[in-house]
């Protein structure tokens, strides 16, 4: 396995250009998170192919992603004690370092959201692993109590299940530190200084505080709305609320984010050899009594308002509110905006205790199962090996950890056709669960969990919840089976490219077994000779001849699509190539494939990425199954708007079956009319 791993990890250092091209590498619950010196020299095709790897993101400019799911860290420690990145300087960069740098190129005047949800991201991020650690705890406390094993609402449990208890809360109590010191490291601040202060908060002298029998000064006065006692004391003549701070998000988010001002004008302020004693000091005078008297407090009251509000729209719209969540999520999670959802579930479960989100949520997430699901039931119909390695290991994930983004980014985002089929399944789910939950004011649970299939339990009623999962799940499965998840040309593509695959492995077996031949044919004294006639593959199209690998698509230049060249186009016209029948018409009229008697299937594909045109700019002179002469017109197109929607035009053309051929020679670059020989096919 480790041998496995480490051919994965240095595949993938290889096809991002090598380890001297990765200026910093990190990692996520689920990505490797690289800056690179030049994007241009990734080989995303070959990346993709790497086993492990569940697809790729680049985020613009020299940030790039590699999904690795589950087994990221894994990878992660594989790359990283690869003998060639000790030397590249990539760790000489933290990731915190990255990020400063790449928020100091942020154009426009709305990069403060991007870092307000990048703050939020990365201060929850590092504990997703033990969240969903506790959340399958609860899992298995709640599949005890159902089967009556032991009731676990009981004040009176032995203390065999009050430790077990215990196994999960230590995760959901200690949040706020957790939170503190992820959201102090995220702003260059000490970030045990941010869990100490927010410990303060959590003494059990601070607890002590609200005991009205040991201190005269605290009184007590009961909340009828939130139906639970609230408690204040006199600190230093000054009122002060006392709250329970055990498993609070908003208030060590604020916090920490108060605390990074005071604590870097503190350290501008102190020389760097006093820095380690006074600036600590001084920051936690100033900042324990500033959080239990106004922070604090404001937290709570925000947390409160802001669950009370969507409580009301819960109670008072819940058939929208049942289809709003899980139409909204696919949308949210990309971005990473869905951050501030589940710091309310956490608040809910707090201050009401229960939440009533994670159940359209759940609606959501196994609509996002589902169409995986759809996409691994067509590749096993098309044998396509790499996409079933990629979504059945993103099923697993999804299914048995409640984890998206193996599916989001392995696979969703890269096909245009799978989002729509997938809000078909979230919003017959939030149907579903809007009318079924009706009579109980909606699907609730009073524990925070990842929804995957082995936390189903937690949620009330079960049965409402499992029927409303199972219709997204379904409807966006079948959606996907029913009319793909790829366009026509996407599908085209991948037949090419799997044809491409079982050539070469034809072609390996018969170099294997040629010298055979040949000896036996020199042993019989008599030499054959056949003359095999070419076949000539013309310039659909006037212009400039350039190779694939200048051609500036990188599956073309990969050869994935087979052998060929590229014309920059002069002219408007492009006209068949050879002679033959079209098996291929793109509707968008910007790709032809045409199969000459011979067998030699050649593909005419008009610019690079013109698909997302939809056909604008293209007259299409012929249909599908039409019997075309080299030189007939295929379709007039308008290269001025290609060029203008921010396109190449760079026609290209390759025969497709080029591994099946005896040979296949693109000829050497220069200027060609239309019907000049481009491409000498020898079948």
């Amino acid at each position: 396995m480790s041998t496995s791993r480490d051919s994965s990890a240095r595949a993938i250092v290889e096809n991002l250009g090598g380890a001297e091209n990765i200026a910093s590498l990190t990692h996520c619950a689920t990505r490797l998170r690289l800056e690179l010196h030049d994007v241009g020299k990734v080989n995303e095709v070959e990346l993709d192919a790497v086993p492990g790897v569940l697809g790729t993101v680049h985020q613009g400019d020299s940030r790039y992603q590699v999904i690795c799911g589950g087994g990221v860290e894994s990878m992660y420690t594989a790359i990283t004690h690869l003998p060639e990145m000790k030397n590249s300087g990539a760790a000489a960069r933290s990731d915190a370092d990255v990020k400063e740098e790449a928020r100091s190129k942020a154009r426009g005047k709305y990069a403060w959201l991007d870092n307000f949800f990048e703050y939020l991201s990365d201060s929850f991020r590092p504990i997703l692993g033990v969240l969903l650690g506790a959340s399958l705890i609860i899992a298995i406390a709640a599949v005890l109590d159902a089967f009556h094993v032991i009731d676990f609402r009981d004040d009176n449990k032995s203390a065999t299940w009050v430790f077990f208890d215990a196994m999960w809360r230590s995760v959901f109590y200690f949040l706020p530190l957790m939170v503190a010191y992820n959201a102090a490291k995220k702003l260059r601040v000490d970030p045990w200084l941010g869990a100490a202060i927010m410990g303060a908060l959590m003494t059990p002298e601070f607890m002590s505080l609200s005991d009205p029998q040991r201190f005269p000064e605290t009184v007590s006065t009961t909340n009828e709305a939130l139906g639970k006692d609230l408690f204040s004391t006199t600190i230093f003549g000054l009122p002060m609320q006392l709250n329970d701070y055990g498993g609070q998000v908003f208030v060590p988010l604020i916090m920490v984010a108060i605390l990074a001002v005071v604590y870097h004008a503190l350290k501008k302020i102190f020389p760097d050899n006093v820095q380690m004693v006074f600036v600590p000091f001084i920051s936690m005078l100033i900042m324990i009594p500033l959080t239990a008297f106004f922070i604090g407090p404001l937290g709570i009251w925000l947390g409160n308002g802001i669950g009370t509000g969507l409580a009301w729209m819960n109670s008072n719209a819940p058939f929208i509110f049942a289809i709003l969540i899980p139409m909204l999520y696919p949308f949210l999670v990309p971005l990473g905006l869905h951050w501030p959802l589940n710091a309310l579930m956490l608040v809910n479960i707090q201050t009401l205790g229960y939440d009533f989100i994670q159940g359209p949520m759940g609606v959501w997430n196994f609509a996002c199962f589902g169409a995986t699901a759809g996409v691994l039931a067509l590749s096993m119909r098309d044998h396509d090996t790499q996409m079933r390695q990629t979504a059945s290991g993103a099923l697993a994930a999804g299914l048995f950890g409640g984890i998206s983004e193996p599916s989001l980014y392995g696979i969703h985002l890269r096909f245009k056709r799978i989002y729509p089929r997938m809000l078909l399944g979230c919003f017959a789910g939030g149907v579903t669960i809007a009318i079924l939950s009706a009579p109980f004011e909606g699907v609730k649970t009073q524990a925070f969990v990842f929804t995957s299939l082995l936390t189903t339990v937690v949620f009330n009623p079960v049965w409402v919840y499992i029927v409303s999962i199972a219709v997204a799940f379904f409807v966006a499965m079948f959606a996907i089976v029913l009319t793909d998840y790829r366009t026509p040309e996407e599908k085209a593509e991948a037949a090419a490219a799997r044809e491409a695959e079982r050539a070469e492995a034809e072609r390996a077996e018969a170099e294997r077994v040629e010298p055979t031949l040949v000896a036996a044919s020199a042993g019989g004294g008599t030499a054959v000779a056949t003359a095999i006639a070419t076949i000539p593959v013309q310039a659909p199209v006037a212009g400039e001849l350039v190779s694939l690998a200048e051609s500036g698509d990188k599956v073309f230049a990969s050869g994935a699509l087979g052998a060929g060249v590229g014309i920059v186009p002069r002219e408007s016209a492009v006209v068949a190539p050879v002679t033959g029948t079209l098996v291929t018409v793109a509707k968008t009229g910007h790709a032809f494939g045409i199969k000459t008697d011979e067998g030699v299937e050649v593909l005419v594909h008009v610019g690079i990425d013109t698909v997302k045109m939809d056909g604008e700019g293209f007259e299409v002179a012929v249909e599908k199954k039409q019997r075309v002469k080299a030189g007939d017109l295929l379709t007039t197109v308008d290269f001025d708007a290609i060029s203008k929607a921010g396109y190449p035009t760079t026609t290209l053309i390759t025969v497709t079956n080029s591994k099946k051929l005896s040979s296949v020679e693109p000829l050497a670059a220069g200027t060609v009319s239309a019907g000049d020989t481009v491409i000498e096919v020898q079948p």
